[in-house]
């Protein structure tokens, strides 16, 4: 039998599909860092704090990520979420994986699932007013990852779900993260991240994917989180547009950094220093923060109704910080907020 179509307002059919997918693991981790228990409740007037916010906001961020749950959630009179965010000109994205899973035959590597019912799980988020998709592949450093195993099924995995994608008229972003765990430096940072993203081009161009319609959500070339040398901003800025160079098409119109666990700082400054080494930049380079945009807010908030205004002030401050890293205008601390010293490095961070 044919499968039953999706309803507008319903989202698509099940297919194994969980409503709010995720929401147990990173929007859990966020809530519970702040003593807020994860209810659906608590994760819905948490996004109406967010969505809500001055519509300034928009001059700094033009898109939001959304989970499948947040897509069909109601603000306090009613009005849907995702209209909060349109009437603020910010566009509407879905996150369409569902979920890192183990890469059998491997050390301990991983790949991801959830292409099996993709394309119809496109065509009714695409109908309910979603514009760009994320998918989220996963690459870990160690003596002998990521393994060419690894790289080649996340890369044929990525090129597959952004195909997918542009085939129901979704703007794919395409995300293969290089964890920030164990304690390489810059130079094997910078090494493998050129050989994940040769590997996620060659294929992206194997499967036809239409590079003008596409984004790059990538780790910042940073050392691992346990390397005793340390670093300046702009030799993670030169090490990151290096490795953009040397694999990335100038057919590409933009690369989102995910933060990667930095701190809201580090990410900020980084980010600007990014922006302004001397070196060519054919892409912009802008920020898909998570971790990094929000630390600050969720502090503020501490899911209290009372502390809604401070939590969206936060966000409008850590929003010009990236607004003015990606104009390459940042001054370090100029800009400061509760969290922006704190790590936001969750080891392991795969699952």
């Amino acid at each position: 039998m044919p499968p039953k179509k999706g309803k507008k307002g319903k989202g698509p059919p099940e297919s194994g599909w969980m409503p709010g997918f995720g929401t147990k693991g990173t929007m859990g981790k966020r809530l519970q860092d702040i003593g807020v228990e994860n209810t659906e409740e608590n994760r819905r007037k948490y996004r109406q704090l967010l969505f809500s916010t001055d519509p300034a906001i928009s001059e700094n961020i033009s898109g939001v990520i959304l989970f499948h749950e947040t897509l069909y959630q109601k603000a306090d009179d009613g009005t849907p979420l995702v209209a909060l965010l349109e009437k603020r000109g910010i566009i509407p994205g879905i996150k369409v994986d569902k979920g890192v899973v183990p890469l059998f035959g491997s050390e301990d590597e991983c790949t991801t699932q959830g292409l099996d019912d993709l394309a119809q799980r496109c065509a009714q988020y695409k109908k309910d007013g979603c514009h760009f998709a994320k998918w989220r592949c996963v690459l870990k450093i160690g003596r002998n990852t990521p393994s060419y195993q690894a790289i080649m099924e996340n890369a044929n995995v990525l090129a597959r779900y952004a195909s997918i994608c542009q085939s129901q008229r979704i703007v794919p972003i395409v995300e293969p993260e290089v964890l920030p765990d164990g304690e390489h430096d810059l130079d094997r940072a910078q090494k493998v991240t050129e050989q994940v993203l040769a590997a996620v081009y060659k294929a992206l161009s194997d499967h036809h994917v239409y590079l003008e319609g596409t984004l790059l959500k990538p780790n910042m070339v940073t050392a691992g989180q346990s390397c005793k040398k340390t670093y300046t901003p702009m030799d993670i800025g030169r090490a990151t547009v290096t490795a953009l160079l040397r694999t990335v098409p100038a057919a590409v119109p933009g690369v989102t950094f995910l933060s990667g666990g930095q701190s809201e700082e580090e990410a900020s400054v980084n980010l600007n220093a990014i922006n302004t080494v001397d070196l060519k930049r054919p892409w912009a380079l802008t920020f898909s923060y998570g971790r990094a945009l929000q630390a600050s807010v969720l502090r503020a908030w501490a899911g209290k109704q009372e502390n809604l205004l401070a939590g969206q002030q936060e966000l409008l401050k850590r929003a010009k910080a990236n607004g003015l890293a990606v104009r390459g205008k940042y001054e370090a601390g100029s800009i400061p907020s509760l969290a922006s010293a704190k790590s936001n490095f969750i080891k392991s961070h795969a699952y």
